[in-house]
């Protein structure tokens, strides 16, 4: 049984042969095990028992030694509950049945003579597959279709879920985090579902660019100013420190905040208190602070044009946000977001994507990362004149790998990681389907199964 699974698991075995069935029975005692020696016992105890995985010998009688009977029960298991696991059992050298049996839509097939170990392997594979199927469909359910983890970032990357992970981990955690990434790569809405992961959900939160405001406009802006402070200070007005009191203060482009603020945002770190512009009265104030930046801290700390001690205290834990192009599959799962989000107001008719579309998509470098792309998608879905975005309507040149890429230092790591890209991007595009994933790459899926196995990723 998997690793965490106390539910026990159900497995139905179809067989004719006495012998095997008593060596089945006691092979798999991890699970409960229902035996069947023909079509109709087989029919009957799938409709009882629904169970998600069964091994079926495609010699059945009143056809032991052919296959018609083997087949004519497949059907009627793969109709009465479509996504049940059926790994077909074939004789030695009846291979084309076999695989015939997987295009008619068997999961797996083994050979005789049955060798328990690996059978054995198949079968927990299986089942393993059909729990994460389970899993997937009752988070999808959750996310009404998305792949939607912490604040609502849609991802299928393993590289962003680790990210995800991280910040969840430190959510309750009082300490500053740091956000390191490229522009539009999500940063402000990884810091929101921090702040609603966090014990602070119930407080503000309060974002603020520190690049897009004046130098001389963003002291007041963090800090506030009282009345008469300056030309123009008509009341007393408070700082998104203040404002996020209980909260949390997102501070983005931190790393363009000029040096003499620099001093005061420390001061406020360390003894947790301000004072507004024109002000003489200390402030308590308990605001947790996140900030992101696309820049280069440590070069600007050795140029000394930030402050070292300050980069520590905003710095407690520092997480680094992967562009588009670092999370491959990500791109087409965005953009049909990105579809269904704009094709009801700017365009009904269109309803998808087209193949090249898709494919332009995926292979796309996307500088401008998340926000470049849902640019892209919400002109596209404008231009299009039929049911599908094609690549026409994205504007978008192929895009793949140059003669000026980095070069790999040997060609086997080279093979795999350029593997794990086509295979996660095949199962993006197919949706999960395995079948439909490896029709696209051109492989069986007893092929696929391996690879994912070899390279121990998860369906």
């Amino acid at each position: 049984m998997s690793e965490g699974s106390t539910a026990v698991r159900t497995l139905l075995v179809v067989e004719d042969d006495p012998g095997l069935q008593a060596q089945l029975k006691w092979a798999y005692d991890d699970y409960r095990v229902l035996i069947a020696g023909d079509h109709d016992a087989a029919i009957d105890m799938l409709r009882a028992e629904e169970p998600d995985v069964v091994t079926l010998d495609l010699g059945l009688p009143p056809d032991p030694d052919g296959t018609r009977e083997g087949f004519r029960t497949l059907s009627a298991i793969l109709e009465a509950k479509p996504d049940t696991k059926v790994i077909v059992v074939s004789g030695h050298g009846e291979r084309a049945s076999a695989l015939a049996a997987i295009a008619s839509g068997a999961w797996d097939f083994y050979q005789k003579p049955i060798d328990i170990e690996t059978l054995g392997l198949i079968v927990a594979r299986a089942f393993h597959v059909r729990e994460l199927e389970v899993e997937n469909a009752r988070l999808a359910q959750q996310g009404s279709g998305d792949n939607r983890v912490l604040g609502g970032m849609i991802t299928g990357a393993p590289e962003m879920l680790k990210v995800a992970r991280t910040i969840e981990r430190v959510a309750n955690l009082d300490v500053s985090v740091m956000l390191l990434g490229a522009s539009g790569t999500g940063k402000e809405l990884l810091a929101r579902g921090l702040h609603e992961a966090s014990g602070r959900r119930d407080g503000a939160f309060v974002a603020i660019n520190c690049a897009a405001i004046p130098e001389n406009l963003l002291e007041s802006e963090l800090f506030g100013h009282e009345k008469g402070a300056f030309t123009g200070a008509v009341k007393t007005t408070e700082g998104k420190i203040e404002l996020a009191h209980g909260g949390t203060l997102f501070l983005d482009e931190v790393g363009d905040i000029p040096l003499p603020l620099q001093v005061k945002l420390l001061r406020f770190l360390q003894e947790r208190t301000i004072e507004r512009i024109g002000g003489r009265k200390a402030i308590a104030v308990d605001t947790r602070i996140v900030c992101a930046t696309h820049r280069d801290l440590d070069a600007m700390i050795a140029e000394q044009s930030f402050r070292d001690d300050l980069y520590y205290r905003l710095a407690e834990m520092v997480v680094k946000i992967p562009s588009l192009a670092e999370r491959p599959g990500d791109a087409v799962l965005l953009a049909r977001h990105f579809l269904h989000q704009y094709a009801p107001t700017m365009n009904p008719a269109v309803r998808g994507f087209s193949p090249d579309a898709l494919q332009a998509i995926d292979e796309g470098r996307w500088p401008g990362n998340v926000r470049e792309l849902e640019n892209r998608i919400k002109r596209a879905v404008i231009m299009a004149d039929g049911k599908l975005v094609t690549k026409d309507d994205l504007d978008l040149a192929r895009g793949g790998n140059g003669e000026g890429d980095e070069a790999w230092l040997n060609l086997r790591s080279a093979r795999e990681a350029a593997d794990r890209v086509a295979i996660r991007r095949a199962m993006t595009q197919s949706e999960g389907n395995i079948s439909a994933a490896a029709k696209l790459l051109g492989i069986s899926r007893p092929t696929l199964y391996d690879l994912l196995k070899q390279y121990r990723m998860q369906v």
